[in-house]
């Protein structure tokens, strides 16, 4: 259920945004923060009521939470929140390797210095509000730090790809709780990853960032009572990627 949290985003989505875009925008941050649970109805004429509009954005809303994976229907039950499964966070990962390892690749292919302070400033942000112990804020900076790295591939079919297998995975996280891996091995890891891309070496960028997601998408899978998903590979065979 939409609560007061909700209707302030929706008010806060601009001016500018059609009905169903700002309704998008509502929805989508409530699914993302958890705010609408895994498996929760989403009544249409509810949800109007208490976005202050009609029932026809709401729709339009749903459609499309529902084409980014975030929403699904049931037959004669109507929309609800996407469950998380085992095997659902499986084919989220399974996209993302594909896809975010190529994107670095291209990206350590034509990474510029101005690349390289915006990415370590990112960083840097990550690293300082884990410390501090300001979770949400850590999070946003680990996204700006990856989508920083992506941006950089140029490629605007990537971006529109990648974003919401993002979106996806991060509900996991939430739901889930933290990744139990120390912030160290994980500076480590995205150090990694961006001095690959510093030195222009595309093939190691993209088996950093390999190793990265599937050292996640392990310990997730676990937490879950799954098994681990996907290999690591052994650091000579990344060393000579």
């Amino acid at each position: 259920m939409a609560t007061r949290t909700t209707r302030a985003r929706w008010a806060d989505a601009g001016g500018h945004r059609t009905l169903a875009e700002k309704a998008f925008a509502a929805l989508h941050g409530a699914i993302l923060n958890g705010e609408l649970t895994p498996g929760q109805r989403l009544l249409i004429e509810e949800l109007a009521e208490q976005l202050e509009m009609s029932p026809m954005p709401i729709r339009e809303a749903l459609r499309r939470l529902d084409g980014v994976g975030l929403v699904e229907h049931v037959p004669h039950r109507g929309a609800r929140v996407a469950e998380l499964s085992v095997e659902d966070l499986t084919e989220v990962y399974e996209a993302r390797l594909a896809l975010e390892p190529l994107a670095v690749s291209h990206a350590a292919a034509r990474f510029t210095d101005a690349d390289a302070e915006h990415a370590a400033e990112r960083l840097a942000r990550h690293v300082e509000a884990y410390r501090a112990g300001d979770v949400p804020a850590a999070w946003v900076a680990h996204t700006d730090f990856h989508f920083t790295l992506y941006h950089a591939a140029g490629s605007r079919w990537l971006m529109r790809l990648i974003t919401p297998l993002w979106e996806s995975s991060e509900r996991y996280r939430l739901a889930v709780g933290s990744v139990h891996r120390s912030l160290d091995q994980r500076r480590r890891e995205h150090e990694r990853i961006l001095e690959a891309c510093v030195q222009r070496d595309p093939e190691l960028a993209a088996a950093e960032l390999h190793n990265h997601l599937a050292l996640t998408a392990n310990v997730l899978s676990r937490k879950m009572g799954g098994e681990e998903l996907f290999a690591i590979r052994e650091p000579a065979a990344v060393g000579s990627a």
